[in-house]
């Protein structure tokens, strides 16, 4: 029970400092960096969290295609699934094939799953940056080098 006299602290939208944080995927578990990065989306690590304010920082993940995944099969038993809204039209992808054409959205997939469903949600998502290979187009934000392992 809090005594008297203490004041609960709420952010305010426009009071939020947004931080920039670099992350290097190379052999970093997948499913680990999703929740640690989901973490830092929604602003969890930071002492003025706000449950429906966006409180969270900015993240570039760089070398998405050399993350790591646990398990000796999961490539050809882990399915994800899309719907055209057509009959007939669900088609599955294996982890591996998604892996070899488009590794930072298996990032970012992991990523999303792990945020909550609603509109704040999708805002956090969009402060992730994921791409392929070293170079990134975000080195004018000057982001602290984050490390997962």
């Amino acid at each position: 029970m809090p005594t008297a006299g203490t004041k609960s602290y709420v952010a305010k939208t426009g009071e939020v400092t947004r931080g920039w944080h670099l992350v290097d995927a190379t052999d970093v578990v997948l499913g680990r960096m999703a929740t640690r990065l989901a973490e830092i989306l929604m602003g969890k690590h930071k002492p003025e969290y706000t449950p429906h304010v966006d409180t969270g920082d900015f993240i570039v993940v760089v070398n998405a295609e050399k993350v790591k995944l646990t398990g000796s099969n999961k490539r050809e038993q882990r399915t994800y699934g899309r719907y055209s809204y057509y009959p007939g039209g669900y088609k599955e992808e294996t982890l591996g094939s998604l892996m070899e054409r488009y590794p930072d959205r298996v990032v970012e997939m992991a990523v999303r799953r792990m945020l909550p469903k609603t509109k704040l949600g999708r805002v956090m998502l969009k402060k992730l940056k994921v791409y392929r290979g070293n170079e990134h187009p975000h080195q004018a934000q000057q982001p602290e080098t984050l490390t997962l392992n």
